[in-house]
């Protein structure tokens, strides 16, 4: 299949709230595109409003499998009130709390791809505890605290398939650049010899399971 999306695709992903820049969407779809040759399910951890929900949903769509979206739609960390990356919009006023699914199922909708998407809602950890199915590929991209990051990783890692991908996002090794915690995982990955570098793309970076473990 292509490994560039369609127009549309792209449109779509450009009009989504969220914060992967383009060069980092068009890496993912890559990988998406040549993980999906496994006719395994693609998954994130971290939707957000399913900006990279739109691009994983779409090779799943051209493959033929499904892409599985978890996040308990509260946001993360930085997303909450007082901090860099909040958003007053995305409030539900009835609760006072973030709650980013409503705006994610109209993204779909508009996409033309919630046939193509199950969408998980619920903690990373509490999903992972009850998944027993090989996935082709997993992006982490949820919170940015070594609690929360490390337990995607610990959670996701061990169902990626052999020969599979496992795709971590916003990994700056200075950290002028960002949060260290991604980075730390990717280092750990590394250092468990079960994944092995396949590209790097700004802040995201592409690993092949090529051996067993986590």
């Amino acid at each position: 299949m292509a490994a560039a999306p369609a127009p549309k695709t792209l449109a779509a992903f450009e009009a989504a709230t969220g914060f992967m820049p383009l060069t980092e969407g068009l890496a993912l779809y890559a990988a998406a595109a040549e993980a999906a040759a496994l006719g395994l399910p693609l998954l994130e951890v971290g939707t957000y409003c399913g900006r990279s929900t739109i691009l994983l949903a779409d090779v799943a769509r051209e493959a033929g499998t499904t892409a599985v979206t978890v996040d308990h739609h509260r946001g993360s960390e930085e997303q909450q009130p007082g901090w860099e990356y909040h958003d007053p919009e995305l409030v539900d006023p009835a609760v006072v709390r973030m709650d980013t699914l409503p705006t994610f199922r109209r993204t779909l909708f508009h996409a033309g791809l919630e046939e193509h998407v199950v969408a998980l809602v619920g903690r990373s950890p509490q999903v992972a505890r009850i998944w027993n199915t090989p996935l082709g590929l997993v992006f982490i991209d949820g919170g940015h605290t070594d609690e929360h990051a490390g337990g995607d990783y610990e959670g996701w890692a061990p169902h990626v398939a052999d020969g599979g991908l496992l795709v971590i996002h916003d990994v700056f090794p200075d950290p002028a650049d960002g949060g260290q915690a991604p980075y730390r995982v990717y280092l750990r990955a590394l250092a468990s010899g079960a994944f092995t570098e396949v590209s790097v793309t700004d802040s995201l970076r592409v690993l092949r399971r090529t051996g067993p473990g986590s």
